[in-house]
């Protein structure tokens, strides 16, 4: 058997962490009842573990366990947030706001408000994909309801100011939230310091379970009410119809606990992977880091090449490693990444890029061999480019794109 590829896509996906799997196992086995059965020990077992995994999780970001919401994932958190927000103050206010650079999570559903009568604000970013926070102050009108503005982006891996955006909202009386689907674990979030009133997670960013996730939803202050998107039986607070999946559930405590107990150690191997990946690809020339270099998460770098066909640069290093040139959510359009065009990149540019996520189970071996295959492959496609182009103009010097 061909050996696999090495995977540098951590931010699409993670591999379940085998403490993870054996802390879900016994849920889908011998404790396998369902948490709403409150009349007999198999029910009392399941509810137990979903009682303290909503403990691990309001720990992890300074709420109480009464605000975690659990939902399928951070897309139906995020729905969840927008439009339970949107329908429940629609009298009161119609304005929103956003980014433009932000998941289609959120762009999405605020759009379909859109076409429902609301209006929303989309806010550009710098050349280095961060905000600019005079623009944030300047877009707040008085029937603004709601900001949505996601704490780590998924492509570039810039973390935005929300401690920041947060007190702006909260002196304003509009409701702040964000997706931290990308920064759970990753980087320190505190809802009470930032001023959240909702904030959309879920696992499988952080080596747990696909198809779990959570939506913290502020409880402290009363005006944070939401219309539920599910109904059927009234389970999370009546916020969200539906049995609750009790080993994804264990599952995602456990990635959360063991990611925060790891996080300080792991930020700074993970840097220093980014870093000697960088230093390497820098060498080529013509090679541009997309996003803040340092204001960003710890495992990624997404960089674009000029002088080479996207496609065949991804198909070029395919048989090494499984990276990405934008979002998972977004692989099956053609179009140029829109977080890459808000950063002013060319469509070349744009369709040119790689998305390098780097995990807990990659080693410096892994990223001195992705380093030297991605090197040789840039390298051929460019004097395939130089080829072509010469011979088409017969002579002269070929001009990259920019």
């Amino acid at each position: 058997m061909s050996q696999r590829p090495i995977y540098l896509d951590n931010n699409a996906t993670t591999p379940v962490d085998q403490r993870v799997l054996e802390a879900m196992i016994p849920y889908f086995t011998e404790h396998f009842g369902n948490p709403a059965s409150v009349n007999h020990l198999y029910g009392w077992e399941a509810e137990a573990a979903v009682k303290q995994a909503r403990e691990i999780l309001a720990n992890a970001i300074n709420a109480t366990p009464e605000e975690i919401i659990f939902t399928s994932g951070a897309t139906e958190s995020d729905n969840l947030a927008i439009k339970g927000i949107a329908e429940t103050y629609f009298s009161k206010g119609r304005h929103l706001i956003t980014v433009v650079s932000e998941h289609n999570a959120v762009l999405d559903p605020l759009h379909y408000l859109e076409k429902l009568g609301f209006e929303l604000t989309l806010l550009p970013v710098q050349t280095d994909g961060l905000i600019d926070l005079n623009l944030v102050e300047k877009a707040f009108r008085p029937d603004t309801i709601l900001l949505s503005m996601m704490a780590a982006n998924n492509e570039i891996g810039v973390l935005q100011p929300l401690a920041e955006i947060g007190a702006m909202c909260r002196d304003r009386n509009v409701f702040f939230h964000t997706d931290a689907a990308q920064a759970l674990g990753k980087i320190p979030l505190d809802v009470e310091e930032m001023k959240i009133d909702l904030m959309s997670l879920t696992a499988h960013k952080i080596y747990g379970p696909k198809g779990i996730g959570a939506l913290y939803v502020r409880r402290r202050n009363p005006r944070v009410k939401l219309a539920p998107q599910l109904h059927g039986g009234g389970h999370e607070r009546g916020m969200r119809s539906g049995t609750l999946y009790t080993p994804q559930i264990v599952g995602f405590a456990k990635a959360v606990e063991l990611a925060l107990t790891e996080i300080t150690s792991e930020t700074q191997r993970l840097i220093k992977l980014r870093q000697q990946l960088w230093e390497k690809l820098a060498t080529l020339g013509d090679i541009y880091l997309n996003g803040h270099p340092s204001q960003r998460l710890p495992g990624n770098l997404n960089v674009s090449v000029a002088g080479v066909d996207g496609q065949a640069l991804l198909l070029g290093l395919q048989p090494v490693m499984a990276v990405s040139s934008g979002s998972a959510c977004t692989s099956a359009k053609i179009e140029p990444s829109h977080v890459l065009a808000a950063l002013g990149r060319s469509d070349a540019l744009a369709y040119a890029s790689i998305r390098f996520g780097i995990g807990r189970f990659n080693t410096p071996e892994d990223i001195d061999q992705v380093a030297e295959h991605t090197i040789s492959t840039i390298q051929a496609l460019r004097k395939v480019q130089n080829t072509k182009f010469l011979a088409k103009n017969g002579s002269g010097v070929p001009q990259s794109s920019s």
